[in-house]
């Protein structure tokens, strides 16, 4: 499973409608956070995500990204968490998140252990890695792509069969890419096995205006999640604010050959109609979509 829910959509300040930026992808049996914005706890509990989250991906240090983890650390420690909780960012990172969590507080019941992060570094995960990429926000400022490993090929028992490699341990040497002896012939595992399968692949941007490592840690991905603050009478606004315009992103989408695009971290004026955003972008990506707090996507496997 690979199930990605908006936790929080709204940029800057919580409407009545949308929270503040956070988004949770549960998959291998863990759940991931990226960014935490004030009151996501309460969407934890309101979309039913579950609290055992294993670890939080900040894009970026302004407020609205990261206050919510102050509450949420607490409570997970009144809860008797045990397992440590492992929280990455861009630069302060190292400087902030202590003072901010920790000052003048009780002991938390867990290890909270702090990486700073670099473009190009990679998180393993069960089955997968989380790469940070550069995004442009005038601060330290990342993206975080969710690269699953890929899946062997389809194993052929037809084939094996008519190779005289009989079922048992020898089909399993196979199918781990290992080749096996039969009679003193040997069979290779590409006579049987079908290449391997890529694995599924979520970009989110975070604060963002479109760029071009954006547009390369994106391309080919199953969803892009990209920042759609502003629509095109804002354009001037987005671009001093370093936020990009819902018609940007559908740039940024088409140019890296997403299958899916998602905008979020809209501004209020738009919290109760998003329609404006949602036919601005797809003018440059037919099928672009407006989140809302509460929506959950799965991402299917590929074929």
């Amino acid at each position: 499973m690979l199930r990605v829910t908006f936790l929080g959509t709204s940029a800057s300040a919580p409407t009545l409608g949308r929270g503040l930026p956070a988004l949770a992808v549960r998959r291998a049996g863990e759940l991931l956070l990226f960014d935490c914005g004030e009151g996501t706890q309460r969407q934890l509990i309101r979309y039913g995500t579950g609290f055992d989250v294993a670890a939080i991906f900040f894009s970026h240090f302004h407020a609205d990204h990261y206050l919510g983890a102050i509450g949420f650390l607490r409570t997970l420690s009144m809860h008797g968490r045990a397992e440590p909780l492992q929280l990455y960012g861009p630069r302060p990172a190292a400087k902030l998140l202590p003072t901010m969590l920790f000052t003048g507080v009780e002991a938390l019941s867990f290890k909270v252990e702090i990486h700073e992060a670099e473009p190009g570094e990679a998180v393993r995960r069960p089955g997968a890695a989380v790469r940070a990429f550069a995004t442009s926000h005038g601060i330290p400022s990342l993206g975080w792509a969710i690269e699953e490993d890929a899946r062997p090929g389809r194993f052929h028992p037809d084939r094996a069969r008519a190779l005289g490699v009989p079922e048992g341990p020898l089909w399993g040497e196979l199918q781990r890419g290992r080749g096996v002896s039969v009679a003193g012939r040997s069979v290779a595992p590409g006579e049987v096995v079908e290449a391997p399968r890529p694995g599924r692949r979520v970009v989110v941007t975070g604060d963002t205006r479109p760029c071009a490592p954006t547009v390369e840690a994106a391309r080919g991905a199953d969803l892009l999640v990209h920042d759609a603050t502003f629509g095109d009478a804002e354009q001037e606004r987005a671009a001093e604010t370093l936020h990009s315009t819902a018609r940007e992103a559908g740039r940024v989408a088409r140019d890296a050959g997403v299958r899916r695009l998602l905008l979020s971290h809209l501004s209020a004026r738009y919290d109760t109609d998003p329609g404006p955003l949602a036919a601005q972008a797809g003018e440059e990506f037919p099928g672009a979509e407006v989140a809302r707090d509460g929506l959950a996507v799965e991402i299917p496997l590929r074929e």
